[in-house]
């Protein structure tokens, strides 16, 4: 049997998106920015597809640039609020320490410049509150910027809550939601969200486009200069095949939330309780809120590396965290802001179910999961020390199984 359980990494696209693509690869392909008749026709598109994905945030369509994905997306929207706090004498900033390495790299970079960062400390179930940000806030904080759920461990944070205390203190609010749009309902007005990025991948739609919204008034600085395209905030022909697929694919995706997190979200729990019979094992993250298809655990004496090559022998496609950090050797920084110890977090495993998925397949994981923890617990002998009681276990020390 062959599953694929990496949909965290990227999703298959959907046949309706290819199907929005597929006019202006061929007879709509001329240049949106061009005169003629062809170039207008081409500008009509991206004007309604602009429209169409505001509405389904909750935006204007003035809100909405079109950029390569959610890692520009990120950068622009970071730099944008920072450059323009700096302005008002406010270089102060507060974070996670569990965001995504586009976030994270780029507030590092900040760091070096001379701006100040205050990383929240993540609780164990993968949470943070409302209250740590109001707590963190100062006089001079010119962004908060939080994800909106997390793309290892699917934890979903109180985004609205942390929106209401943002707008309260004056302070701009941005959110990494690649892992949330279309899976989640989004709504940029009534959460009280400024700046906002996601990415087509993760919900069926083409890769190397993405949106980041940002709240009328909120001057935005360039990343790429050139042209006027994306009114002058993002210079390079828009890809209008990629941006109708992403439309096609949002709107296919947000339309069936509904019917599609209660089935999900019971598989993924039986997923979950399937695993949990594994001695020795830890779910990573809260069960609730977590994203519909996000299932994250260690499984303790043996390396992830070994386990997701076992696996996909098995045909099963999974990972260990961001598939963006996949040739890295260390642990994951989202598993350690949580609080667990380097030699749990070597081992953890990463599933995330689509739509799609069914009972069997679940089974499938489960049955083969068990099976090469097992093969590979028996050939390590950090596992043997373990058993003979030479070392002590972590898990049973400090976690629940």
């Amino acid at each position: 049997m062959y599953v694929y359980a990496d949909n965290a990494a990227t999703t298959k696209m959907s046949r309706h998106a290819i199907d929005a693509m597929l006019p202006y690869l061929d007879g709509l392909y001329a240049n949106p920015s061009s005169l003629h008749t062809a170039g207008q026709k081409a500008n009509e598109a991206l004007t309604e597809a602009r429209e169409r994905i505001a509405a389904l945030l909750g935006a204007e369509a003035r809100e909405i640039t079109f950029t390569s994905g959610g890692s520009e997306a990120d950068n622009q929207a970071i730099l944008s609020a920072v450059r323009l706090g700096a302005r008002k004498g406010k270089k102060h900033i507060v974070s996670t320490a569990f965001e995504h390495h586009a976030v994270l790299h780029t507030l590092q970079k900040l760091e070096k410049a001379g701006y100040e960062v205050t990383y929240l400390d993540v609780h164990e179930n993968g949470l943070i509150t409302a209250q740590q940000v109001a707590q963190a806030i100062r006089p001079d904080t010119a962004l908060v910027t939080i994800m909106y759920a997390n793309n290892e461990i699917g934890t979903i944070q109180p985004i609205p809550e942390i929106g209401a205390v943002c707008r309260e203190k004056g302070v701009l609010f941005h959110t990494d939601a690649v892992q949330a749009a279309g899976h989640l309902s989004i709504d940029v007005k009534a959460q009280n969200i400024d700046l906002l990025s996601l990415s087509a991948h993760k919900f069926h739609g083409p890769k190397g486009i993405g949106v980041l919204y940002a709240r009328k008034g909120i001057i935005l600085s360039n990343l790429i200069e050139g042209g006027a395209q994306e009114r002058g905030k993002r210079a390079g022909t828009e890809n209008i095949p990629a941006i109708m697929g992403m439309a096609a694919a949002l709107e296919e995706a947000c339309g069936a939330i509904d019917q599609n997190t209660p089935r999900v979200s019971a598989l993924r729990d039986r997923l979950i309780a399937g695993l949990k019979e594994i001695p020795y094992s830890v779910l990573n993250g809260a069960q609730e809120p977590r994203l519909p298809g996000n299932v994250n655990f260690c499984f303790e004496g043996i390396e992830g590396e070994s386990l997701l090559l076992l696996l996909d022998d098995k045909g099963i496609c999974a990972s260990s965290g961001s598939a963006c950090t996949s040739g890295s050797l260390d642990p994951s920084h989202v598993l350690l802001a949580i609080g667990r110890p380097h030699e749990i977090a070597h081992g953890s495993l990463r599933l995330t179910i689509g739509e799609d998925a069914t009972q069997e397949e679940i089974d499938y994981i489960i049955q083969a999961v068990t099976e090469v923890v097992a093969y590979l617990r028996g050939m390590s002998p950090v596992w043997r020390d373990l058993e003979a009681g030479k070392q002590s276990h972590v898990v049973a020390e400090h976690m629940s199984a």
